[in-house]
């Protein structure tokens, strides 16, 4: 079972066109948790509204049971700790998905950099550099935060 999650995340395995869609779907999930993830932790400080904003989250975004956001949640977790960067979530994101599904991709960002209430300078850096690394233009960053903060 871990073997053929890890192939899913890893992309490699049996090539069935069905099968790679929906591989590619789920390891674009996984990407977009492991960021939801990384911004929540930079910190140093894991809350339990930032845990709960990351799985409405991910059960709105991708329209997922509760049972799959936390399998989802879990796969997330094991796969961020085992990278030693973020280039290649920010990768998969940035290969598959519109400018305007990347900018969703910040709000969502954002939403969880707020769901304590502040912003930390380690937040800001990070999203920052996600932003950069989705190649999106730090107007399009700056743009997705006020619509979270509502004022646009």
């Amino acid at each position: 079972m871990i073997r053929k999650i890890l192939e899913l995340v890893a992309g490699v395995g049996p090539a069935r066109s069905a099968d790679n869609e929906k591989s590619l779907t789920d390891r674009v999930q996984v990407a977009t948790c492991v960021l939801l993830l990384e911004i929540a932790h930079s910190d140093d400080r894991f809350t339990e509204a930032e845990r709960s904003k990351v799985l409405e989250i991910l059960k709105k975004r991708f329209q997922l049971a509760d049972d799959q956001v936390a399998e989802l949640l879990d796969l997330g977790q094991v796969e961020r700790k085992q990278s030693s960067d973020l280039w290649r979530f920010t990768n998969m994101i940035d290969n598959n998905y519109s400018r305007e599904e990347k900018e969703r991709v910040v709000e969502c960002l954002w939403k969880v950099v707020y769901a304590d209430g502040r912003l930390d300078v380690h937040e800001d850096h990070l999203i920052h550099r996600l932003s950069k690394l989705l190649n999106l233009s730090h107007r399009q960053l700056i743009d997705a935060k006020k619509r979270v903060m509502g004022w646009d």
